[in-house]
């Protein structure tokens, strides 16, 4: 498949004279992970479409039904990032994550109606489309994580804002443990805005066609939301909000470690959660907490900014490259961290995640 095809675009005649600007992810066969070719097809047009008067609305979905997003093109990013004790090999981290995050920021700051139908897997950098769009859409496939703990990096892509925007602890507790959650949990979280079932896809799309003003697209959205909402599944973040608070209370993360990795019960999405957190990258929890902490009153802008800052040094200092190693590339699931648990980590490691590499931040502009 070459560059050209790995995103779609159209622009649908609407009423009024309007069009809809449609982009399709279409890379189908890798749950249409997003790539840097993906990222360099979909920025200029976006921002075409964001200064055209033409344009009254974007829908951005994807080829399939399995996934909308997977998460970034990690196996890509891993042969940029340096292993332990190496120099990063060259700078396609960097260019990759600062087009990725001009992405997720242009979509926060549209401006339009900007509707993103998030089916399947959406993951990772999946949710970093989703989160600053207008008009969220999650079906009954729907299944979204922010996983960054079993590969040594953090929820990125603007995870510091909208991780810090959920019902009480739940922010953290995700981040910590990549803990999956389905479409009533986006909604219940605040990061989505409409349960649609699939197959009402077409037809979402078609009424979009038909409205003649910015403030129509809500009516349509409102109106297969009606449609849908029997068929809305239960929340699991919700029934398990009184043991999410419990287990994350207090200004301590060592504790709140120890409390959600000694959970023995036979809820599975519980045990699901501790051991993922139990074997994730012992560095991953203090970014987690760090970046919840410092982005708490942090602008989106600014987010962006840290985030690319702490991205670029995962890439530099040999977690993020042993993470994928070990899960995506040799397959062991046996990854070696250094240091090996969470108690070894010291607060300069941390605090190194935190420092600029750059004279001239290459976000400075946003």
């Amino acid at each position: 498949m070459s560059d050209q095809q790995v995103v779609i675009f159209e622009e649908r005649q609407a009423a009024g004279g309007k069009k809809i600007g449609v982009a399709q992810l279409n890379s189908e066969k890798s749950l249409n992970s997003l790539s840097l070719p993906m990222v360099e097809l979909l920025l200029p047009q976006l921002q075409a479409w964001q200064t055209d008067e033409d344009i009254l609305a974007v829908f951005l979905h994807s080829a399939g039904d399995k996934a909308f997003c997977a998460g970034g093109d990690v196996v890509a990013l891993h042969a940029g990032s340096a292993a332990y004790g190496e120099e990063l090999p060259n700078n396609s981290c960097e260019e990759f994550f600062a087009e990725e995050y001009k992405l997720d920021h242009l979509i926060h700051t549209f401006g339009k109606p900007f509707v993103v139908w998030g089916t399947g897997f959406v993951m990772g950098g999946g949710l970093g489309l989703l989160s600053g769009a207008t008009h969220r859409v999650v079906t009954e496939s729907t299944r979204m994580a922010m996983p960054e703990i079993t590969i040594g990096l953090y929820p990125d892509v603007g995870g510091t804002y909208f991780l810090n925007r959920t019902p009480g602890k739940t922010g953290l507790f995700l981040g910590l443990t990549g803990a999956n959650f389905n479409a009533a949990d986006a909604m219940y979280i605040g990061l989505a805005d409409y349960f649609i079932t699939q197959e009402l896809k077409d037809e979402v799309l078609t009424a979009l066609t038909e409205v003649k003003c910015a403030t129509g697209v809500d009516g349509v959205m409102q109106h297969f939301s009606a449609l849908a909402a029997a068929q809305k599944p239960a929340s699991d973040v919700e029934a398990h909000r009184e043991w999410i608070e419990e287990t994350c209370a207090g200004e301590d993360l060592q504790t709140a470690i120890d409390r959600i990795t000694a959970y023995e019960g036979d809820d599975k999405w519980c045990a699901k959660a501790a051991k993922t957190l139990a074997g994730g990258c012992p560095i991953t929890p203090y970014l987690v907490w760090e970046q919840l902490h410092r982005g708490k009153d942090l602008g989106l802008a600014d987010v962006f900014r840290m985030e690319l800052t702490m991205s670029v040094n995962c890439a530099k200092r040999g977690h993020f490259k042993e993470g994928v190693r070990a899960l995506l590339i040799d397959k062991d699931r046996n990854p070696q961290w250094t240091p090996s648990t969470v108690a070894a980590v010291s607060s300069e490691e941390v605090e190194a995640f935190f420092v600029e590499p750059w004279d001239t931040h290459p976000l400075a502009a946003l």
